[in-house]
């Protein structure tokens, strides 16, 4: 089955370019582009896209505040940010507003297809080039006080087992062959994780994870 992308960026040189790496792969598609954040909303409803390919710097409606809207009206849609920003702050808004992967411009062709099949397996992508950011702003906010604390995280043994290899970067197929469970089990102890805490993006767990102690800031 063709996955249907959706590519956002209001320079059509690099819609061009991106529109030929996904010609390249098999299995994809572009069905529509948008060169505002404006007409991101109306697009997703009238093409119903399975990934949307986000730039973050446009010149009306930016990406962050495309996403934002997305995400309200259409919280389950798939992401995946391509900017030429590595600021770590920007990174983390992104990801903390719900973008699903990170991908910086200077991509290549097999990055690119790393990035869409993950998101088309219901997992996460963050660019090497950038990975280390994340984690590093997640510690550090680790020692900010927080407004609102987690008295429990109620969450079974197994599921704190997998909560620990998510944030570790571990894909979902990877925790399951490494714990000998199905991809469709990992799936379901991952969703009820995020609904159990309420934090639905990578950066949150790995902030809740460093703050509770679950994990520890060597590992």
């Amino acid at each position: 089955m063709t996955c249907n992308l959706l590519l956002v960026d209001d320079h059509s040189l690099i819609r061009a370019g991106v529109r030929a790496l996904v010609l390249d792969i098999p299995g994809y598609a572009v069905i529509g582009e948008a060169d505002d954040g404006a007409q991101v909303l109306e697009m997703v409803e009238s093409l119903n896209p399975d990934i949307i390919v986000l730039d973050l710097s446009m010149k009306q409606v930016g990406g962050l505040d495309a996403l934002q809207r997305l995400k309200a009206v259409h919280p389950q849609s798939k992401v995946l940010i391509l900017s030429m920003h590595t600021e770590p702050t920007l990174i983390m808004r992104a990801l903390e507003s719900g973008a699903h992967g990170y991908l910086l411009k200077d991509t290549t062709a097999t990055e690119l297809e790393h990035a869409l099949e993950a998101l088309r397996n219901n997992e996460r992508y963050l660019s090497p080039a950038i990975a280390h950011t994340v984690i590093d702003q997640a510690l550090a906010r680790a020692h900010t006080p927080q407004v609102a604390t987690v008295d429990s995280h109620n969450l079974t043994a197994r599921q704190l087992e997998i909560l620990r290899l998510i944030v570790r970067g571990k894909s979902t197929r990877e925790i399951a062959s490494g714990l000998g469970l199905s991809i469709k089990t990992v799936e379901t102890h991952r969703s009820q994780i995020m609904k159990r805490l309420q934090i639905y993006e990578v950066a949150g767990l790995v902030l809740f994870a460093v703050r509770e102690r679950i994990i520890s800031l060597d590992d």
